[in-house]
């Protein structure tokens, strides 16, 4: 069987190395390549691989570049020609922005290195399958800021916090209060949002009770639809008109 095409994430680290090396040292014997290669093999995307043994090796990884030799209008030789609409679209984002790249690069790298990370976020689902590749900082990151929402203690702490100040939970975008629609069903249930920026995040980031805000369900998906640029306070004020 065939391993699964290149995710969005893969391509990011790849460009990320096209970007450094010159065109001569696009070849699998290339420590570089090698050494991305291990990483490839670490991210917590793929769990399924149908053929460990070419999973991303050095010779798919050396192909993969010499697939951006092609899309580089930089470049005056051939390339590998079989490059994929996700390659290019991934190259024509970042062409003009490299710095970019280099630090979604390194964070996912990071998160790839750790020695936990990579097992507890294999159990965070993506999104939608539509979906999934849109997001600028690729699914590993974002994989990472949904895990950060879901650290059990923190949420329960600031729930705690909030319900003892005011009495009740509601939305901090649009004041539903599922205790008051649900009943008892409700009673103290409300989601969890992380408000640091997608751009901003890094293995190392640490929650406090300060960067989370309560949201009900339908505000916490629109929130995740805009995670650079939608906060939540953006969001009540859209909700006013």
């Amino acid at each position: 069987m065939r391993n699964p095409a290149w995710h969005r994430d893969e391509i990011i680290l790849a460009l990320d190395l096209y970007s450094k090396i010159q065109p001569g040292q696009i070849k699998a014997s290339n420590p570089d390549i090698k050494e991305l290669s291990r990483v490839l093999n670490r991210l917590p995307i793929f769990d399924v691989k149908p053929d460990e043994a070419k999973f991303r090796n050095a010779n798919g990884v050396s192909l993969k570049l010499s697939n951006f030799l092609a899309i580089d209008e930089s470049y005056h030789g051939k390339g590998m020609r079989s490059f994929s609409k996700l390659d290019k679209k991934v190259f024509k984002e970042f062409e003009s922005n490299t710095k970019r790249l280099h630090e979604v690069a390194k964070t996912i790298r990071k998160i790839a290195e750790d020695p936990k990370l990579p097992n507890q976020l294999y159990l965070i689902p993506e999104e939608e399958e539509g979906e999934k590749n849109e997001i600028l900082e690729g699914a590993v990151i974002y994989k990472l800021h949904k895990f950060r929402e879901r650290n059990t203690d923190i949420v329960l702490k600031k729930k705690e916090v909030e319900f003892k100040k005011n009495g009740s939970l509601l939305c901090e975008a649009c004041e539903f209060d599922f205790h008051t629609k649900y009943g008892e069903l409700g009673f103290k249930y409300i989601e969890c949002h992380h408000r640091t920026p997608l751009s901003e995040f890094t293995s190392s980031t640490r929650t406090t009770l300060h960067d989370l805000a309560l949201v009900c369900s339908n505000c916490h998906r629109m929130l995740h639809r805009k995670l650079d640029t939608l906060s939540v306070e953006n969001l009540k004020l859209l909700l006013r008109y």
